[in-house]
């Protein structure tokens, strides 16, 4: 992994560059639970998704929200448990597959790695961004705050943290390569909703070490060749 390409960026900023004049599949399309207010605040992925790309699909496991976005003017939308992704009725595959922000939900990632790769082809981009095991910002809030562990700056949905490390291990296990792999920023869609000294805090931190970055991006491709390993 060595002579993997590692630097920091902003993350939406750069999902949208990949998915420019792509065909492209968003894996947790809707937002949920926020995709009225997303809609109404101009702040909804997919939206920007839809003006940029060539063809874009969406996936998400919540059907209220997939009918909402179906009731503003999106479509190529399907329910989809992404550990279970062989039970989804599309027969296509994709220039660049976004898995943003999802994986560190999931119980049983091996079984969504396998499930993915019925969507790409060698060429295919999939881009999974989650939060780093290792960000300045959640060390700061655990640090000060932390109650003895009792109050960990934990999204209640999440049952797993990634670093560089353990997200590489994890995609190599199942036959991807990474050519790819970045840190991301707190980024401006976040700043507003933390305090100024942690994103300061952030900031000092990342300048000197973008390891402790807020998040982690690994742009993958499925290596056939590979499909022998252990769990590929």
């Amino acid at each position: 992994m060595s002579n993997k390409k590692i630097s920091m960026v902003q993350r939406l900023d750069f999902i949208k560059s990949q998915c420019a004049g792509k065909t492209v599949l968003h894996l947790g399309c809707t937002n949920h639970p926020y995709t009225i207010d997303s809609i109404q605040k101009g702040m909804l992925l997919h939206s920007d998704l839809k003006a940029i790309s060539e063809k874009l699909y969406g996936f998400d496991y919540d059907e209220a929200g997939l009918q909402l976005l179906r009731d503003n003017s999106f479509n190529n939308l399907f329910q989809a448990d992404l550990e279970a992704l062989g039970k989804v009725e599309l027969d296509e595959t994709f220039d660049v597959i976004i898995a943003g922000e999802m994986i560190e939900h999931l119980s049983n990632p091996g079984l969504f790695l396998k499930g993915i790769k019925r969507f790409m082809n060698s060429d295919t981009k999939l881009i999974i961004t989650t939060i780093n095991a290792y960000g300045a910002l959640r060390l700061a809030k655990y640090f000060l705050h932390g109650g003895g562990g009792v109050n960990e700056p934990v999204h209640p949905d999440h049952v797993a943290y990634y670093s560089y490390r353990t997200l590489s291990l994890l995609l190599e296990r199942h036959g991807f390569t990474i050519p790819e792999f970045y840190f991301y920023d707190i980024g401006d869609e976040h700043r507003p909703s933390s305090r100024m000294i942690y994103n300061l805090f952030s900031d000092l931190c990342v300048a000197f070490s973008p390891q402790m970055g807020d998040g982690v991006i690994a742009v993958c491709k499925y290596d056939s060749s590979r499909s022998g390993l252990p769990n590929g």
